[in-house]
């Protein structure tokens, strides 16, 4: 018989607890739901939510009564040294995040499913990673795209050279918040790259030099554009065009995503003179993002082997988001990554 994996959450708002609400009557809810990082682990057969925490003692009873889970707590380090669970879910802000990882993984978790924005500056990006490197923590990063199959259908359809050597990758997500939206946004960016290093990024943001305080930006500035050069050679491009729409252009095609992750059009170089004509693009499965991501963790816990959404990469793609950000505040200049300021800190002060 498989384990059963003892869950605890941190966290029991929104991400938490009840984005599902907001989602479920929406036109092909399906891409999402099960949303919420509950709503998952009940949808999973292989973890069982043993406790749930939050700062706000009301919400802890609200959860427990809504999923059924046995013990809930306001103090996480307290939820985690009682319960001695194997996997954690942290979906509070991110200002915490650092500090919870590191606990989580000295205290003999397994594995840790942890909300975006992943963190409010590398330094703390660090510490995430060296915690989870040294105790040996499968982590699972929270956009839950990357865990979709239409997104993998298209990064397989350019591994197998359908459109010829990619080129580059634009995101038409609109000007949204650098770390509330556009964590999402970067790391998409980067898996239909093929997830390579990060060479350097450029990028204006609608933040004011008034708004710093020295390192200090407290705000998540909108993102007017977005330059990012990988080192495999393909360009990313974040643009204010706001549709949720992702398109690889190729040397012989080019891919375009649609509707949020509804579908895909295909379409490959014909002829002598290369003329681009669309192609069927393969049939997918909808299914959520948050269960698939569960599933990997689950599996990599069994197996000692990586996760699809793993803490180097989850570290690469918020280098590019707070990389963006220290590039308008250097006047627009391209930055070389990895970034030489760990300490430069975009975030909310209520984060």
């Amino acid at each position: 018989m498989d384990k059963i994996y003892k869950v605890c959450l941190i966290g029991c708002g929104r991400m938490g607890a009840t984005i599902d609400d907001e989602v479920k009557d929406r036109p092909h809810s399906q891409r999402w739901m099960p949303y919420s990082h509950a709503a998952g682990y009940v949808a999973v057969e292989r973890t069982e939510m043993v406790a749930v925490s939050d700062v706000m003692e009301n919400k802890v009873e609200a959860i427990q009564k809504r999923y059924d889970v046995p013990a809930g707590y306001t103090d996480y380090k307290e939820m985690i040294e009682k319960e001695k669970p194997e996997i954690v879910s942290i979906a509070t802000r991110p200002g915490p995040h650092a500090e919870m990882v590191a606990f989580c993984a000295e205290n003999g978790v397994k594995g840790i499913y942890c909300e975006k924005p992943l963190c409010c500056s590398m330094k703390e990006a660090d510490i995430i990673v060296e915690s989870c490197e040294k105790y040996n923590v499968k982590f699972n990063y929270g956009t839950q795209r990357r865990y979709v199959e239409l997104y993998h259908t298209v990064r397989k359809l350019i591994e197998a050279d359908e459109i010829g050597n990619a080129l580059c990758v634009i995101a038409k997500c609109g000007s949204g918040a650098a770390q509330w939206s556009h964590t999402h946004t970067a790391d998409m960016v980067m898996q239909l790259a093929g997830d390579p290093e990060v060479s350097y990024v450029q990028g204006t943001v609608n933040a004011k030099e008034k708004d710093w305080d020295g390192d200090y930006l407290y705000a998540d500035p909108g993102i007017i554009c977005g330059h990012v050069g990988f080192a495999n050679g393909v360009e990313g491009y974040i643009v204010a065009g706001g549709a949720y729409e992702f398109e690889v252009i190729g040397s012989k095609g080019r891919i375009h995503t649609l509707n949020n992750g509804l579908g895909a059009r295909l379409w490959k170089a014909q002829g002598q003179w290369n003329i681009k004509e669309e192609a069927p693009f393969p049939d997918v499965k909808i299914e959520s993002g948050t269960v698939k991501c569960i599933e990997n963790l689950v599996e990599a816990i069994d197996n000692d082997n990586e996760t699809m959404g793993n803490v180097h990469l989850a570290r690469r793609s918020q280098e590019i988001i707070l990389g963006i950000v220290a590039s308008h505040k250097y006047g627009g200049k391209r930055l070389l990554l990895p970034m030489e300021n760990r300490n430069i800190y975009v975030g909310k002060k209520d984060w």
